[in-house]
């Protein structure tokens, strides 16, 4: 069985290559949609969507799907669709713990495994120049929230999973894969 990994995310293709795995790296056509659910039950339904679609046409493979989603005060942030959708999202987050739900599903031949991981960020308080500066980058339009971890360095404060915040939770993501590949790589 090959690995399919059902995203196009850098990020996830990095996380998923520093754990050892070979893998085929297909964009599921799942679409998003806003649902009524909690942030955990969002993460995990869009991981597990867009995993059944793939899955759909590599049923003899192994697929990963994951979804990433950002919560702060019961609000579910998800990418900026604008700069300025971007700029409310890191004004809203400044200075404020949020968490960052994660979710993780394994499709295989006879089986499946899921997961939901949760990290607790502090996001530091940013000026608006900084915030100008880090649109025009145009880092925030891929990543729930707007932003990403591994851009701001120790400014950030985190309770939990590093990878997580990043896109994929590199411990339970090698733990589902072992069970559904065998334990090989």
């Amino acid at each position: 069985m090959k690995l399919i990994l059902a995203s196009n995310s850098p990020r996830r293709r990095e996380i998923l290559g520093e754990l050892g795995y070979s893998f085929t790296a297909v964009p599921s056509a799942f679409r998003e949609l806003s649902s009524g659910l909690t942030a955990r039950e969002t993460a995990l339904a869009f991981a597990r969507g867009k995993a059944e679609e793939v899955f759909s046409r590599y049923g003899d493979d192994v697929v990963l799907g994951a979804d990433t989603v950002v919560e702060l005060e019961g609000e579910i942030l998800g990418k900026p669709k604008s700069e300025e959708d971007a700029v409310r999202m890191l004004r809203m987050l400044g200075g404020k713990w949020h968490s960052v739900f994660t979710g993780v599903a394994v499709l295989y031949p006879g089986g499946r495994g899921e997961r939901v991981v949760e990290t607790k960020v502090f996001f530091p308080v940013l000026s608006d120049e900084e915030i100008a500066a880090y649109c025009k980058s145009g880092s925030p339009f891929d990543k729930a929230g707007g932003y990403g971890i591994q851009d701001f360095g120790a400014a950030v404060r985190r309770e939990g999973s590093y990878t997580n915040v990043v896109g994929l939770p590199a411990e339970e993501t090698d733990e589902l894969l072992k069970v559904a590949l065998g334990g090989s790589k």
